[in-house]
């Protein structure tokens, strides 16, 4: 009897559909019945191959001629590390007895991926179908195994995910090869890593920090003053008369005082404590409940709220979402509902528990569920929908995953509730007929969704400002009791968080507050929901990024990759806006819209004109600097390059990196005096990422005779010539020996030795 194969994404989630689909026994390292065999992969099986694995002989080496590497089909290959795997997969898909295919990995575009390259790789020709699950409850598989899809179908977003793939090895491989030879020549274990996604959003971070750097304080002055009623006293904010925001001074508010005097001479009007003239004026203000969440919404508020790094909470949802089953598919960029789920979610809060569930029956009794655009909107949902509870009951959860769990299911709970309604008074307290001085009081009048959030109609809120009410015996008048200045300076902007980073990725750049320019803007954004959290992390993996504290800030490397991406005018890899257009082709590819073949020649064309300007860069007057720095090789001042300081002879270079730590002009002025400098903290080990120690020295240059050049000095320098091997190569004769701090391996040269390798 033939059977039909179905491919999971991982074995935890093959054991839920052996379950869900019958309590299909386990054979070996799969699941197998009458109908169904049921394997997994492990992720990624198959990956694209390397340029050594196209022409080991020609570009084994990074060599700047041979660049661009434009493959003129992408071959495929195993990975290393799950190679069993794949060959078992391979297996399955050539039985005789299997007739047909499922893909059910994830589904989204990593998922179509994972599953497309190992049925090409492994050249099956089965009929495909799809399983398109949303949750990860025995229900929801069965509905997802009722609706299957055709592989045609699938099309659009399988050559998403190719096309992703490969403009991400196009761009990554040129540009990091390209930009590491021109920026450290044959330097060893110095690698300036680029890629579609990480160096555009590496950009909005340094571009903030430049920002910061040349950021001018600028003095003003606040004024503040206490009046006093029948009923209480209250405190005021001096306005500017007849303010207009200065549409050059981004700092601009209509409460601070740019010169002095003015402000002085509102604090002398309310001296001798004056009679102020007050007026009011009040209105009813309401506050809708926030939008469900999608995937970076999620993440934004865990690292605000939590701390949570975006890829710890990435984790945190999947676990909830495949190993407890309590919530959606999380890697969406949704934040609506289908309109026919109306049913669907009026069971789900029939089903919560505790204090939620007090809440969800409140939502069932008074009628709140029903078609609602800002909720249930077709318009807004691609392939997944915002992430909400499954009604599945939580348990054995740990303190993080109750805590992003309730997160979720109070927000859905609460989108359902009404507004919150508040009454706000604006009051005017003018003194001296010219003075006026602003106060604003704010009450909850009806808590709407907040009472999900525990508020109640008296406000005890952080922003509550309940002011004294005027009465008839204040006859539209307060005594002014005291007034002080404030001297303040303007702030540069902060720094980067995950949580707006995000928000910035997601928008390409552009922080925008409104709820539906945000939406639009989606499509265009650097990366996906699924990949935004690994992006950030590659970053501080490869040092371009450090975390101080909840900041993220960028690292000398990072400064020196983006001065030179700019000098050669890389624009691909350094504007967001770009890179987001790209990204909205991908989506519109997923859909039919776009040709694959058009995006990767715009790719192809793209990755040519970076490496021809990387390769043809000459660095000129306009990016270099003469300083007062004189060389030792030749009297004249040393040039400040984008790489580092050189003498005009071309016999010294001293390279502004090393090990990861920029080397600054008063260090290389201190090391050409003394030949010698440290040593200095802050150098990091390219294997594992610990920072060190080291000096500094002015050394021959053994590989380029006649040059000199800066290197670090552990103080000590191995003779090779003593060592005694305990490993020879029998091909090459190369021999491995113990040194007193590390292994060495050397190789014959001449009638001496070299070294070739040190750990």
């Amino acid at each position: 009897m033939a059977k039909t194969l179905i491919i999971a994404e991982k074995p935890s989630v093959a054991q839920d559909l052996a379950r869900a689909l019958g309590k299909i026994p386990k054979k070996g390292d799969h699941f197998e019945n009458d109908e169904y065999v049921i394997a997994s992969a492990v992720g990624h099986v198959v990956e694209l191959e390397m340029p050594e694995d196209i022409d080991k002989k020609k570009y084994g080496f990074w060599r700047l001629e041979t660049l661009p590497i434009i493959p003129e089909k992408f071959g495929l290959k195993p990975i290393a590390d799950s190679k069993d795997r794949y060959n078992q997969l391979k297996k399955l898909l050539n039985r005789k007895d299997v007739d047909a295919v499922i893909n059910a990995c994830d589904a989204g575009r990593e998922g179509e991926l994972i599953f497309q390259n190992l049925y090409q790789l492994a050249k099956s020709k089965l009929p495909v179908k799809r399983a398109w699950m949303q949750t990860m409850t025995t229900e929801g598989i069965k509905e997802a195994f009722r609706n299957l899809r055709d592989g045609e179908q699938m099309a659009g977003l399988a050559d998403a995910a190719r096309s992703r793939s490969e403009s991400d090895w196009l761009i990554g491989i040129n540009g990091t090869r390209a930009i590491t030879k021109r920026m450290f020549g044959s330097r060893g274990g110095n690698v300036a890593s680029v890629g579609r996604v990480q160096t555009p959003t590496l950009a909005i971070v340094f571009n903030r920090e430049l920002e910061i750097r040349n950021f001018k304080p600028r003095d003003y002055w606040r004024v503040t003053a206490k009046f006093e009623i029948e009923k209480g006293t209250y405190e005021g904010v001096y306005q500017r008369p007849n303010f207009k925001k200065d549409a050059n001074e981004e700092h601009d508010r209509i409460d601070r005082v740019w010169e002095k005097e003015k402000a002085e001479a509102a604090l002398a009007a309310c001296q001798g404590q004056p009679r102020a003239a007050v007026s009011e004026e009040k209105k009813s203000s309401s506050q809708a409940s926030p939008r469900l969440y999608d995937l970076t919404t999620l993440q934004r508020e865990a690292n605000g709220r939590f701390g949570l790094s975006a890829k710890r909470t990435l984790q945190i949802a999947q676990a909830l979402y495949e190993r407890h089953k309590v919530i959606t598919y999380p890697r969406t960029d949704s934040r609506a509902l289908p309109e026919d789920y109306v049913a669907t979610c009026k069971e789900t809060l029939g089903k919560l528990g505790g204090d939620l569930g007090k809440h969800g029956r409140t939502v069932l009794e008074k009628g709140w569920v029903r078609p609602n655009k800002r909720i249930f909107n077709n318009a807004q949902i691609s392939d997944h929908f915002a992430i909400i509870p499954t009604g599945t009951e939580p348990t054995h959860l740990d303190e993080m995953e109750s805590k992003v769990y309730d997160m979720i299911a109070r927000r859905f709970v609460a989108a359902f509730f009404p507004a919150a309604e508040f009454d706000i008074t604006t009051r005017i307290s003018r003194v001296a007929k010219a003075h006026d001085f602003k106060t604003e009081g704010k009450v909850l009048t009806a808590p709407g969704w907040l009472a999900v959030y525990g508020k109640t109609t008296v406000d005890d809120s952080a922003d509550a400002k309940a002011l004294p009410a005027l009465t008839s015996a204040d006859n539209a008048q307060a005594r002014t009791i005291s007034a002080e200045l404030h001297s303040e300076t303007t702030k540069p902007p902060p720094r980067y968080t995950e949580a707006s980073l995000l928000s910035a990725m997601e928008r390409a750049g552009k922080l925008v507050d409104d709820e539906e320019m945000a939406e639009a803007m989606k499509e265009r954004g650097l990366g996906t929901p699924a990949t935004r959290a690994d992006t950030i992390d590659g970053l501080i993996n490869q040092k371009y990024l450090e975390r101080q504290q909840r900041e993220l800030v960028p690292t000398t490397k990072a400064e020196s990759l983006l001065q030179f991406l700019s000098a050669v005018h890389a624009d691909a890899l350094t504007k967001p806006d770009m890179t987001g257009e790209w990204e909205f082709k991908l989506r519109q590819m997923e859909h039919g819209k776009f040709a694959r073949r058009d995006f990767m020649s715009e790719i192809v064309e793209v990755t040519k004109r970076m490496v021809d300007r990387t390769k043809n860069f000459e660095e000129d007057e306009s990016n270099s600097r003469v300083t007062d720095i004189i060389s030792p090789t030749d009297g004249q001042p040393m040039v400040e390059t984008l790489r580092g300081y050189k003498s005009q002879d071309g016999i010294l270079m001293i390279y502004k990196v090393m090990s990861g730590r920029k080397i600054e002009e008063a260090e290389v002025r201190e090391l050409i005096e003394k030949n010698e400098i440290g040593p200095l903290d802050g150098f990091v080990s390219a294997k594992t990422g610990n920072r060190f120690p080291s000096k500094v020295k002015i050394v021959e240059d053994e590989k380029n005779p006649g040059r000199k050049k800066a290197e670090l000095d552990f103080g000590n320098k191995v003779d090779l010539h003593t060592l005694d091997p305990f490993w020879t190569d029998p091909k090459t004769g190369a021999e491995l020996c113990e040194a007193p701090t590390s292994y060495v391996l050397r190789e014959r040269d001449g009638d001496g030795w070299k070294e070739t390798f040190k750990v």
